[in-house]
This record gives structure tokens, C-alpha cells and sequence, in this order.
């Protein structure tokens, strides 16, 4: 690699060997999310008409596109959607599955794609599967009953649902998002953070008295750029208390000026972010 100063130049020679390891990666920051926006579902992983269509309704063109991206886990239903989004609608057979009104996206949802479609997927993909739950219009019963029909085995209300739409052992969901972006005056159901932590709080607490072996996910600010940053996650943190194992961090890069330099510096900018965030949780 050759370095240009001036007149000058100078020669920088750079090793890379791969048996000098820094550290250990978790395999679950190469994750992604699916959620019902657009074409992501329908039409995408999902198209029973489409002639690229498996048996079980999944585009094969897709699932081989997304296999080459290697990702690990996958989180689902959202997203903006998910505060909308009540998972009993999306379960059970198609033919009595309502189609409602979508309003993080104003679309029409048919709910063809549930969870057991979803589970499905994670399946044929080697995904592990991160639920999001409902805080802006679900309630904490609602969250618990969700852990119940996936975790649970068979002898309970919620538990015999799933075991009746044919999946009888259990799923065995072990990561929960508690809501998404819920500080953002965009999302459905939107509070400050006072009552966002109770929220989560509650349920939390009942969706780890149905199983003790999940890991709970706060909701963070959204963004660094927001004025609730920092001050909302304390909030946050400080009443929910050891029930949150972890807390989301959200940030949205692109590279909208066709900067490159300012595009690839763009991770100093995240790590910051990271840093500050990592400060409130100690």
C-alpha cells in the first residue's frame, strides 16, 4: 500500500493473519429483521403463487439470495409494525385469519403470515427467531400469552393452540424485544418513558414467570439524534431493573450525500453511540 505526501511517498506494509484474534464475535450481530413492510412479506419470503414457491409457501429464489448474506438470527413481527400487531390474528388456519387494517403502514394485513409461518422460516433458514412484542397497543397479558404459545408444552389454553395448528413441542423462543422504538412520537401507542418502563416492566415479569429461560430486551432511544437519548434509557433501566437482560440500540446509516469518506467514517459515529449507551447500563 503505497501513502502519498508531498513529493514523497511511503511504503506500509500491512499483515493480516487470521490466527491473531482480538476477540470472539457473538454470531448474533450478524442478524436482521422481517417485518411487514412492503414487499418483505408478501411477495417476498412469502408468495404461495409465486412459481418459485415451495411446498410450504416460501419463495426458494429469496431463502437463496438471503442464504448468502449468512445471517444468524431474525427478528420478527417488526418494526413499526409490531405496535399494532396482535399475534392471536396470525395464527390458526388462513381461511379464518381476519385481514386488518395496518397502520404503521396503512396497508391492509391479511395475517396469512403468522408465527408458525415465521418459526417455519427460521427453520429452512437456520435462523435463530427474536420475537417483538406489543407495547403500543397489546398489554403485558397479551406478551405472556404469546411466550406461553411458543414455549410452552402442551396443557395450557395458549400452549394448545399451537399444539392444534401442528406444531406440538414447543419453540422454544428464547430472545423478546420488549416493543420497538417506543420513544419515537411515530410509533403506535408512543409514551415517555415513564410509562414505557412500566409497561415493560409488567411484562417482562409475566413473560418470565411463563418461562424463566428467555432474555428480555429493553427498548432504547431511538436514535442519538433524539432529545430523549440517554435520558430515556436510564429511566428505563433503572425501573426495570435485572427483568431486561439487554437493551436495543437503533441506528439507520445510508449514504445520501454520495460521500463515501464521510459514508465509511460513519462507524466512528456508532461506536460513540454504543459507548454512551454502555455508560448508562453501568
Amino acid at each position: 500500500m503505497q501513502i502519498a505526501q508531498g513529493n514523497l511517498a511511503k511504503q506500509t506494509e500491512v499483515q493480516v493473519h487470521p490466527a491473531y484474534i482480538v476477540g470472539e464475535v457473538s454470531p448474533h450481530i450478524f442478524g436482521g429483521f422481517i417485518e411487514h413492510i412492503g414487499r418483505c412479506v408478501y411477495e417476498g419470503v412469502y408468495d404461495p403463487d409465486s412459481k418459485w414457491a415451495d411446498q410450504d409457501g416460501f419463495r426458494t429464489d429469496v431463502m437463496d439470495a438471503l442464504r448468502e448474506l449468512g445471517m444468524t438470527m431474525m427478528r420478527y413481527p417488526g418494526g413499526n409494525f409490531v405496535s399494532g400487531c396482535h399475534w392471536q390474528d396470525g395464527v390458526g388456519p388462513r381461511s379464518e385469519r381476519p385481514t386488518v387494517k395496518g397502520h404503521a403502514w396503512n396497508s391492509l394485513e391479511s395475517n396469512h403470515f403468522g408465527t408458525d409461518e415465521f418459526m417455519a422460516l427460521c427453520r429452512k433458514m437456520d435462523w435463530e427467531p427474536m420475537m417483538a412484542v406489543n407495547l403500543g397497543t397489546g398489554t403485558p397479558e397479551e406478551t405472556r400469552d404469546w411466550v406461553e404459545y411458543c414455549n410452552s408444552p402442551a396443557g395450557s389454553r395458549s400452549s394448545d393452540m399451537r399444539v392444534e395448528n401442528g406444531s406440538v413441542e414447543p419453540y422454544g423462543v428464547k430472545y423478546w424485544c420488549l416493543g420497538n422504538e417506543m420513544d419515537g412520537p411515530w410509533q403506535i401507542g408512543h409514551v415517555p418513558a415513564d410509562q414505557y418502563a412500566i409497561r415493560a416492566q409488567q411484562a417482562a415479569k409475566m413473560m418470565r414467570d411463563c418461562d424463566r429461560g428467555i432474555q428480555s430486551i429493553a427498548c432504547d432511544s431511538s436514535a442519538a439524534s433524539m432529545s430523549t437519548f440517554l435520558e430515556w434509557d436510564q429511566q428505563v433501566l433503572e425501573y426495570i431493573g435485572g427483568l431486561a437482560k439487554f437493551v436495543s440500540l437503533h441506528r439507520y446509516v445510508g449514504n445520501p450525500k454520495d460521500n463515501s469518506a464521510e459514508y465509511l467514517a460513519v462507524g466512528k459515529s456508532i461506536d460513540k453511540q454504543m459507548e454512551a449507551v454502555d455508560a448508562v447500563v453501568d
